[in-house]
């Protein structure tokens, strides 16, 4: 299937390890103009190694004015953003006993800020183009609660309704903006989550899997490319009318009629 993503110019945040890092593998696949994003140039570094032709920055997105600098140096750099895949950033996993004040609003800067501050300018600039695609990434933790994913699950939530509410704001502007909320999926946060889990039931971590796996009716975890096969179509032309969607990606975990 042709999805004219040739030659546009995609920034994937977070997209040096796992998620992101499978997005920019299947946007550069497409032909698109890939740049990457993460905290450490070290990650960078080594994801370029799998991404030819692909470029990437630091940038520490939990801050407003060094996501705008990066929006900004992409842009004079390599171009207007065309599409911006958001895959920065995850809230620490914990069980509820842990929590404090300080853990939910490091949550929120950790995932929700991460997202906003590269979308404010992002959208701005696409809706004075009259074009453009942000896929926000997101995680089912929003919808369905689980007790180690409290304070990130707001997170989600919180990302969810800014996805859909900006949707309806700049349809008429030409902006798209979509979520995807994967579940279960091998990679490192999810082995983290894990690990949390295990600890706050006081199980190991191969029962925690065995009990996760257990509630996914397909039987195992989404596969990273899974998850970015369907970050790639949306961002695409042929899925050109949808917008303001938070679409699940979990195996039928949490199977629901929207």
């Amino acid at each position: 299937m042709e999805l004219g993503l040739g030659g546009k110019v995609v920034l994937v945040t977070g997209g040096s390890k796992g998620i992101g890092l499978a997005c920019a593998r299947g946007f550069a696949a497409e032909g698109a103009r890939v740049v990457i994003c993460s905290r450490g140039q070290e990650n960078i570094d080594a994801a370029l190694r799998d991404l030819p032709g692909a470029v990437g920055f630091a940038a520490d997105l939990t801050d407003a004015a060094a996501a705008a600098a990066l929006v900004a140096r992409v842009e004079e750099t390599v171009g207007p953003v065309d599409v911006l895949v958001n895959s920065a950033g995850a809230a620490k996993r914990a069980p509820v006993d842990e929590l404090t004040p300080a853990a939910w609003r490091a949550a929120m800067d950790a995932k929700y800020f991460s997202y906003i501050h590269v979308i404010d300018p992002v959208i701005k600039r696409m809706a004075a183009r009259g074009a453009g695609v942000i896929v926000n990434v997101i995680g089912n933790g929003g919808k369905v609660p689980n007790p180690i994913h409290v304070a990130g699950g707001a997170a989600n939530a919180a990302l969810m309704l800014a996805t859909a509410g900006l949707a309806g704001a700049y349809a008429a502007r030409g902006v798209r903006v979509v979520g995807v909320n994967p579940a279960g999926t091998e990679t490192e946060r999810v082995a983290e989550g894990l690990r949390a889990a295990a600890r706050g039931a006081g199980v190991s971590f191969e029962e925690a899997q065995r009990q996760m796996l257990a509630g996914i009716p397909v039987g195992r975890l989404a596969r990273p490319e899974e998850i970015a096969d369907t970050v790639v179509f949306l961002a695409s032309a042929r899925a050109g009318y949808i917008s303001g969607v938070n679409l699940t990606v979990d195996g039928a975990a949490a199977p629901v009629v929207l």
